[in-house]
């Protein structure tokens, strides 16, 4: 794939932003087919701004706390979007709730990742609630985002089985590494025009799917 034809790519974080290195990583060398052309974070010290500097890549503070009111917050972002022009935006452990206008305006161009097997246990905290609740698996799920919170249909899971006596971080880990192998994957698929979301169906190579495709931890 050409330059010229490359995806462009911003990307919005809150934290660490280790899916955003697993993302660079995957890209070396534009693998994935893709330009990632901004990282946007809503917190200024999150270091997944230092990760995309580290990557020459541009890094684009947006204090929520300076903002006067959420507002104002979404039309700062609104702008730093149009500034970037992409073709898709990534939400890589973005923790703020995206108004529904910005969201529809990127329907079928945004991906999340969500630590669940969706539709199970949106929202936070879902490696406890699932350890609390005796379930048998666990696991990561990117979706396309639409205004419903973390209820987007869904392209690919990563399945692991909950093992006797595991703990919170240890299962983390293990979902974790999932998380970086299927969500490079998933962008390398709409930067190559193999997905689509049409009609709040997904296509796949041009076919209707039936679910989100499951991988298991082998």
């Amino acid at each position: 794939m050409s330059a010229a034809h490359r995806l462009r790519v911003a990307v919005l974080l809150s934290g660490s932003g280790t899916n955003l290195q697993a993302i660079i990583d995957a890209n070396e060398g534009c693998k994935l087919g893709i330009d990632i052309v901004g990282v946007i974070s809503d917190r200024p010290e999150a270091f997944g701004l230092q990760r995309a500097l580290d990557a020459n890549i541009p890094a684009i503070p947006i204090d929520f706390k300076a903002c006067a009111n959420r507002s104002d917050y979404d039309k700062w972002l609104d702008q730093e979007l149009d500034k970037l022009a992409p073709d898709l935006v990534v939400l890589a452990g973005y923790m703020r709730i995206l108004p529904a206008t910005t969201v529809n305006r990127f329907r079928g161009r945004m991906l999340n990742i969500h630590p669940s097997l969706l539709p199970a246990y949106p929202g936070l905290n879902t490696y406890a609630r699932a350890l609390e609740a005796g379930e048998q698996w666990h696991g990561t799920t990117v979706h396309f985002v639409t205004p419903e919170l973390d209820a987007g249909p869904a392209i690919l899971q990563y399945r692991v089985s909950i093992r006797d006596e595991e703990t919170e971080p240890q299962l983390r880990t293990r979902v974790q590494q999932g998380e970086y192998n299927i969500y490079p994957e998933a962008i390398a698929w709409f930067a190559a025009s193999r997905i689509e979301l049409r009609d709040n169906i997904i296509l796949l190579d041009d076919k209707p799917i039936d679910g989100p495709i499951v991988i298991d931890e082998e």
